[in-house]
């Protein structure tokens, strides 16, 4: 049966007429209830011829199938609006994404062995052992076998500088079984130069404030130990001033310690040295032995040329001749190759390195042909001393001269490599 959508209907149902506002002239004034009844009527559907038009309407042409290498783009990466000011999205690309920082890779080629070296050696150089101590042990236990092997030596010397004998045997066992090779053994020369626990080998004595006679107990240890011949570091960090007494006291003590070759290291003495040269005036000869004791401190940590300008200073306000310059020589500390018939002409350094600017060491490098510094004596280096090293050494580097650093302990050696002073000398470490 065939049904004709056009034929006429018979039984059409009225169409209601559609409900039409009031003119407002003749609208009566309402209530909000009356409005509310009054309101018009929703029209109804719209009539089915233009529901068959809809229907039968062609479909859209479906979009081209995207290959598969790209994907359909989402409505959600729809470029965004520009920024009112003007300033883009691609703006913020070539401004920023390009920068340098932006571009820094944290994790390219960061050695995770290599950063825990340089924490240990960083907090022992600030004097925190204990903390040092502490991740060494933890460290040994983490990098097993041969690939932790730095930290194993790091440790050992540790314990070797604190005296810990006991530890540095039980840290033998272990290593000889973790590692399948010898352990480093407890050097009793070396340690008769450390610090070791309850006892004291390279002596401190330190020189504070205003030194007079009534004070004077400092010096007097001084004078007995050089008696004694020992290997000394004097602090003067803190050292104001002194009177004439001691002034002459100090100078004949350095003298004959750098008469002797007497292991007689003198700690930021800088500051105290400069106040001397100020307070004294040529032509003044109220304050002779501070004179001699302000060209000891020259030869020690002053230039030549310095030196030189008091010397005559000092002649011509005590009508004397001028002293002569002396090259600096090591600190008396016996030469191990001594005993091999060989004549060891190394600059030797001794103790705790702390704030040291080695202003003489320009004249030992140029003293000397083949440069040597000796290492084997020094116990600890901080950032401050290990800086102005690469300072006095760089002018050698750069003229082509090579200057050799020998037997740093590895606590030492691997703060040199930290601050770069392996790129300015040849760093020799004895083998474990």
């Amino acid at each position: 049966m065939v049904f004709s959508f056009f034929k006429k209907q018979h039984n059409k149902m009225p169409e209601r007429p559609a409900a039409r506002p009031r003119p407002a002239e003749v609208r009566p004034e309402a209530k909000p209830t009356d409005v509310a009844a009054e309101m018009p009527v929703k029209a109804p559907a719209a009539p089915l011829p233009d529901l068959e038009f809809s229907i039968t309407k062609p479909a859209a042409p479906k979009p081209a199938p995207v290959p598969q290498s790209q994907s359909a783009p989402s409505p959600a990466a729809a470029p965004l609006p520009e920024i009112d000011d003007g300033f883009s999205i691609d703006d913020f690309d070539s401004a920023f994404t390009n920068s340098s920082v932006m571009g820094i890779d944290v994790d390219h080629d960061v050695d995770p062995l290599q950063s825990c070296v340089e924490q240990v050696v960083v907090l022992y150089a600030n004097g925190q052992d204990a903390a040092a101590r502490s991740l060494l042990e933890t460290f040994v236990r983490s990098y097993r076998g041969l690939e932790g092997k730095r930290f194993w030596m790091l440790l050992f010397d540790l314990l070797q500088i604190g005296g810990d004998r006991t530890a540095f045997e039980k840290l033998g066992v272990e290593y000889a079984e973790a590692c399948e090779s010898s352990p480093p053994t407890w050097s009793q020369d070396v340690s008769a130069a450390l610090p070791a626990a309850g006892g004291r080998a390279v002596s401190k004595i330190f020189l504070q404030g205003v030194l007079t006679s009534e004070s004077a107990l400092p010096v007097d240890e001084l004078a007995r130990l050089i008696a004694e011949k020992a290997e000394i570091s004097v602090d003067c960090a803190k050292l104001i001033g002194c009177d004439d007494e001691i002034a002459e006291q100090l100078a004949d003590l350095l003298l004959r310690a750098r008469q002797q070759s007497l292991a007689v290291t003198l700690v930021g003495a800088e500051a105290f040295m400069e106040r001397l040269n100020e307070r004294l005036i040529a032509g003044d000869q109220s304050h002779e032995p501070a004179w001699r004791l302000l060209l000891e401190l020259l030869q020690r940590h002053g230039t030549q040329d310095h030196f030189e300008e008091r010397a005559v200073d000092y002649a011509v306000t005590f009508e004397l001749s001028p002293p002569s310059w002396e090259i600096p020589k090591n600190l008396g500390v016996k030469a191990t190759a001594a005993s091999q018939g060989s004549r060891d002409d190394a600059h030797y350094f001794v103790g705790e390195l702390k704030a040291c600017r080695f202003e003489d060491l320009p004249q030992v490098l140029e003293a000397q042909a083949h440069p040597v510094l000796d290492f084997s004596r020094v116990t600890r280096l901080d950032f401050i001393s290990a800086g102005q090293l690469v300072n006095r050494l760089a002018p050698i580097k750069a003229a082509g001269r090579e200057v050799v650093i020998r037997s740093p302990n590895h606590l030492v050696a691997e703060l040199m490599a930290v601050v770069g002073l392996n790129k300015q000398a040849r760093i020799i470490v004895p083998k474990s």
